[in-house]
């Protein structure tokens, strides 16, 4: 076997920057094993049959306020300008009292987060702007006001809006995306959910957004384009993989370089403790014979339907393709571990935390083992702080 100075498990965010910086900035010989036919993780795309360029695993959008990980990967980019905006689609309370003008077969839109425009698209023209001075008037020196202040409130006109916001922005959709009921969401999230006091209907406000200009799939090409990178795709590590006693043996030879796996911990170690919960999802793509389908790149529709949410991936390229779009239809449900299904969300609770300090535990008794990333860690992360962890890391490690 070709000898190796470290050893990457997984082609995503943090694999692919551990590997280069390792390879680069390190002078190693880096093997990375992924399972898939492809490199990029969860942000892949593509073109499907239509031409369009899709991101195969859901809707991905870079944003962050971390200088350093915009700079790193602007090595392997350029960057489309792109502002992400998102509106809720839903029914209207009280279709009747729209004036026949403004119809739209009895539903409503406004964007999110809510914020004052929102506020006028829900309650009407003057009745939003007169709750909207009301809100100025009582949080003159915030940006944005939570859930909790307003129902805090003595005034039970602000205390309602904060009940409006709950009802059709949070709890429904929240319930599609976790399968819980009311009673089973954390209070504390219900009581951080923003309103926004201004009219800023970006959904993001870090200092640095956009979208790779060819897109995601190049940027990680050219990531791992480096003569001391060894990727192999279609490769199950887990297959050549043996941890025992302390040791990691790859191909029945001890490895005592670093090891940095991205993968699920609990099928690292042969889910000796049980299986972690996970939330999935499933995608319904759509190719349209259109020009748009949508204004907006996302549209959550967060009280109704059995979706949360529709994405038209031409908003979010800027790719002009006249007479052809395509969007994706993304629906949520439990991980069952069957075969195809991929883990895309930790069920954060302390039942679960406990059950994954029992992997942690056993991983930190393989001294050159970490664990790196989503799965690895059991914990949510945006991609630009996988990345950052993934510098913090190798910081370390050279």
């Amino acid at each position: 076997m070709k000898q190796y100075d470290a050893l990457i498990v997984g082609a995503g965010y943090a694999g692919a920057v551990t590997a280069r910086r390792l390879a680069e900035d390190g002078n190693k010989k880096v093997l990375v094993l992924e399972r898939r036919s492809h490199v990029g993780g969860n942000a892949y795309d593509c073109p499907d049959s239509a031409g369009i360029l899709i991101h195969q695993y859901g809707p991905h959008i870079f944003h962050t306020n971390d200088r350093r990980v915009f700079d790193y990967l602007s090595r392997f980019t350029n960057w489309r300008r792109y502002q992400h905006r998102v509106i809720a689609n839903l029914p209207r309370d009280n279709p009747e009292a729209i004036p026949p003008h403004k119809k739209t077969d009895g539903r409503m839109f406004f964007p999110v987060p809510f914020n004052l425009d929102s506020m006028r698209n829900a309650f009407g023209e003057e009745e939003g702007e007169r709750l909207g001075r009301k809100l100025l008037d009582a949080y003159p020196a915030q940006s944005q006001v939570t859930i909790l202040e307003l129902r805090q409130n003595p005034d039970p006109e602000i205390s309602a809006i904060a009940d409006y916001v709950y009802e059709h922005v949070f709890v429904h959709y929240t319930m599609k995306q976790w399968g819980q009921t009311p009673e089973e969401i954390d209070p504390n999230t219900t009581a951080r959910v923003p309103v926004r006091l201004s009219r800023d209907d970006r959904y993001f406000q870090d200092a640095y957004q956009g979208m790779p200009l060819e897109g995601y799939t190049p940027m990680f090409e050219r990531m791992l384009d480096h003569p001391n990178i060894t990727v192999e795709l279609n490769t199950d590590a887990l297959k050549r993989l043996e941890l025992a006693d302390g040791v990691i043996k790859l191909d029945g030879q001890a490895f005592d370089g670093p090891m940095i796996y991205t993968g699920q911990a609990d099928e690292l170690f042969g889910f000796r403790f049980g299986p972690l919960p996970y939330r999935t999802l499933e995608f319904g793509f759509e190719t349209l014979p259109r020009d748009v389908y949508q204004t907006h790149g996302t549209v959550n529709y967060t009280v109704d339907q059995p979706y949360t949410r529709i994405t038209e991936f031409k908003h979010l390229t800027g790719q002009e393709l006249p007479g052809v779009t395509t969007i994706m239809k993304e629906y949520s449900r439990a991980y069952t571990g069957a075969g195809g299904e991929i883990p895309y969300y930790a069920i954060i609770n302390p039942d679960n935390n406990a059950l994954y300090a029992k992997y942690a535990d056993l991983a930190a008794q393989y001294p050159n083992l970490r664990l790196l990333g989503r799965l690895a860690e059991y914990k949510y992360y945006n991609m630009d702080a996988i990345a950052a962890r993934a510098l913090a890391l190798t910081d370390e490690l050279l």
